[in-house]
């Protein structure tokens, strides 16, 4: 009898080789183990071995040997195939299962006869028959330029070598002309040869090769190919001295597979990585397939592409060291910037800060004292994090005050970067800061800044709350709690705020105490002292962070100075268009007067004594027109007169203009663009002090970006929670009936 439960030992990426009995085995690959029994469903272990290995479960194809048959593959595309497969199996405690990105491909492995001596490849693109006899291949893009004489080559497997990829090659059929050819270096001789070798079908190996000579020889024994090139005498360049072009092999090795040179994929991507940014590994892995039919899988693609963007945009390491140099630079071409980097003990990169002078006294003389803090991650070679400091022009717009790179989000970082921020801005202003309350800001905002204000932001107290909740809710009741909170959250007076925390109460005592206990008075309209203008989240920069999603993967003086110049750009481009307006208010701003203008006209004002007047439409508003106080609250929180105070100013023959905050008008919008960000020059020597040369080391952080597709994992949306799976017959959360252990 079978027993119920065995362990699948899941294997992908390694290769099989045809044994002279017929038998199959598997070598190499990843492997992972995975606990199946009979209440198992394919569509789940298919999900859980494709998120072990990153492929897609659309296309994988499961495969498994019968008990003593190691001959044929038999393929699992059901749950009755999954479930035989445990009945087999079932007496073993483990069962080797063997994972395929491509059925069609791995059908070829199950049909291959037995007395065939080949070698089936597996990749991640599937199945690769090659009709040779076994040669070692394997692929090695970060191996050293040098090999050791005598050494065996490096080949990439390929599907086939027909004369498709042979018109893609013909462009390299005189990359090496013969004897008294000339390289500037054994670099670009090398990779000469390696293309010479594609056009012209034939596998190479090195007899000698180091800094003074290279001696090559065709790998087919007894081909009299071969080519000798050394460095000319008194010069750098590399000749070719002797060559025999004969080959006897007729290309028979080339169905073998092609020598792997570093970063002989990234010089091939290179111009097109140039003009695509974002030319995914995948799309690489297919075009260098068609073009020349070479088979590489998702790693070989992506450390291709790392190659050629490092031979693009610099070294990353070497962009680190430029740190000190650059923050001279920015300080020297942009007067008043403040720009300041820091190291560890061991030289390492620790944190680097910038805030430009047109930043600082644009913030100053035309922005709201309303600052957004928030971060985002960056997925370069070594990772790290981007903390910002955005405030918002009188048109709505974003306004990077400030900005800094940190090997990582912790509460020391974020409390050192308000410092630096605070020594940047020297704030004259009582500040409202919208920011998350955890990562040490709750309470380094109000040591640092005066008698701040702190607003909680809206978007990541709901999603704690969603968090808290899930699991003890149905969808249903979490949607509910959510909307409420958000109506507590913008409700303008008290009792509107206690209506909607009712509403929670009523749903759930707990949760109406997690949110009384969440200190309303940092993010409730009816509590907060500050003035936030109606921004609720830490999120408003988009446009910033969209920016630097657009850099995140470049080297870090790369990143900062493409920031710099999105940043450039942007307030040349609005300070063009100011000058351009007409109106006393920029346009968002006049657009939102004009409509509270419109609605005015249709409401009923009254003379109650000295300067407030009550107002009547569909509810009966007060309006004190000295205090710029009206009890629908809209002109406190937004800053432009509500409808209830234009209806009193035209009753009076006022200007509502009179009674806009300044930050709204075109002239302080033209105040905060008045400055100009300067470029920054490439800081490509080292600092002179005097007769002497300073030179501060910097190293790369120690966190380094693992190989592969960077794991991003997305906070659920509070706005539209998704929909939980709910079990109809025990009415549990996260299952159907179809997987309930309940009945």
């Amino acid at each position: 009898m079978a027993s119920d439960k065995i362990i699948a030992i899941c294997q992908s990426g390694g290769e099989f080789v045809t044994g002279k009995d017929g038998t199959l085995s598997y070598n190499g690959g990843d492997a992972y183990a995975i606990d199946i029994d009979h209440q198992t469903q394919l569509t789940d272990f298919k999900s859980e071995v494709a998120e072990m290995f990153n492929c897609s479960a659309d296309t994988m194809s499961i495969k498994y040997f019968l008990p003593g048959n190691k001959k044929t593959l038999i393929t699992v595309s059901k749950d009755k195939d999954l479930q035989r497969m445990i009945n087999f199996l079932g007496d073993s405690a483990t069962a080797d299962v063997f994972v395929f990105s491509e059925e069609t491909a791995a059908r070829n492995v199950s049909n291959m006869h037995a007395s065939r001596s080949s070698r089936t490849t597996v990749s991640e693109a599937g199945v690769h028959l090659v009709d040779v006899a076994p040669v070692d291949v394997h692929i090695d893009l970060d191996r050293d330029l040098d090999v050791p004489d005598e050494s065996p080559i490096s080949c990439f497997p390929i599907a086939t070598y027909d004369e498709k990829h042979r018109k893609a090659t013909l462009q390299w059929e005189n990359a090496i002309t013969g004897v008294d050819q000339r390289f500037k270096s054994f670099v670009e001789f090398r990779e000469a040869l390696h293309k010479y070798s594609i056009a012209h079908g034939f596998v190479y190996r090195y007899k000698k090769n180091d800094s003074h000579r290279v001696t090559v020889k065709c790998k087919s024994q007894g081909c009299p190919w071969r080519i000798y090139a050394s460095r000319l005498s008194t010069t750098q360049l590399i000749c070719i001295k002797k060559m025999n072009a004969e080959h006897t092999c007729e290309g028979a090795a080339v169905k073998a597979g092609y020598r792997s040179t570093r970063g002989w994929v990234g010089s091939i991507i290179k111009e097109k990585l140039k003009v695509s940014p974002n030319y995914r590994p995948k799309d690489i892995a297919d075009d260098i397939k068609r073009e020349y039919g070479i088979q590489l899988n998702y790693s070989q693609a992506w450390r291709a592409k790392e190659i050629a963007r490092e031979q693009l945009q610099g070294s990353y390491k070497e962009a680190y060291n430029q740190l000190p140099f650059f923050c001279e630079k920015i300080k020297e071409t942009n007067p008043g910037s403040v720009a300041t980097f820091s190291t560890k003990e061991d030289s390492s990169f620790h944190r680097f800060f910038v805030s430009f002078h047109a930043s600082i006294t644009g913030y100053e003389q035309g922005c709201r004292p309303l600052i957004f803090l928030d971060s985002a991650p960056l997925n370069s070679k070594y990772q790290g994090m981007l903390l910002a400091a955005i405030s918002v022009d009188g048109d709505d717009g974003i306004f990077p005050v400030a900005f800094a790179v940190v090997d990582t989000e912790t509460e020391e970082n974020w409390h050192w970067f308000l410092m630096e921020l605070n020594s940047a801005i020297f704030p004259t202003r009582q500040i409202t800061f919208v920011a998350d309350f955890q990562n040490g800001l709750k309470k380094s905002l109000p040591e640092i800044f005066d008698k701040c204000y702190h607003s909680y932001c809206l978007r990541h107290l709901a999603e704690k709350l969603n968090r808290d909740l899930k699991g003890q809710f149905s969808h249903e009741a979490r949607r509910f709690m959510i909307n409420d909170f958000y109506a507590a959250a913008y409700a303008p007076r008290h009792e509107g705020f206690q209506r909607s925390v009712e509403n929670i109460k009523g749903i759930s005592p707990e949760a109406y105490n997690w949110v009384i206990q969440s200190e309303p008075e940092h993010w409730a309209n009816a509590f907060f002292e500050g003035a936030r203008y109606n921004h609720m989240t830490s999120n408003f920069g988009h446009q910033f962070y969209s920016w630097v999603s657009e850099a995140h993967e470049l080297p870090i003086t790369q990143l900062i100075d493409t920031l710099r110049g999105k940043m450039m750009e942007s307030f040349y481009i609005r300070r063009v268009e100011s000058d351009q307006w007409t109106t006393k208010l920029t346009p968002t701003k006049e657009e939102k007067l004009q409509k509270e203008m419109s609605i005015a006209s249709s409401l009923q004002v009254l003379h109650s004594h000295g300067s407030v007047f009550e107002v009547r439409g569909e509810s009966a508003d007060s309006v004190d027109i000295d205090q710029w106080d009206c009890s629908c609250k809209g002109w406190q929180q937004s800053g432009l007169p509500c409808c209830h105070a234009i209806a009193v100013f035209q009753c009076v023959d006022r200007s509502p203009y009179d009674y806009c905050s300044r930050y709204f008008t075109s002239d302080a919008y033209r105040s905060a663009y008045a400055g100009s960000i300067h470029p920054v020059p490439n800081a490509d020597r080292p600092i002179q002090v005097g007769s002497s040369e300073v030179e501060i080391i910097v190293t790369p952080p120690p966190t380094k970006r693992a190989p592969g597709r960077p794991k991003v994992r997305h906070a659920e949306s509070v706005d539209i929670i998704k929909r939980q799976l709910q079990c109809s017959k025990c009415k549990g959360l996260g299952h159907n009936k179809k997987t309930c252990k309940g009945f």
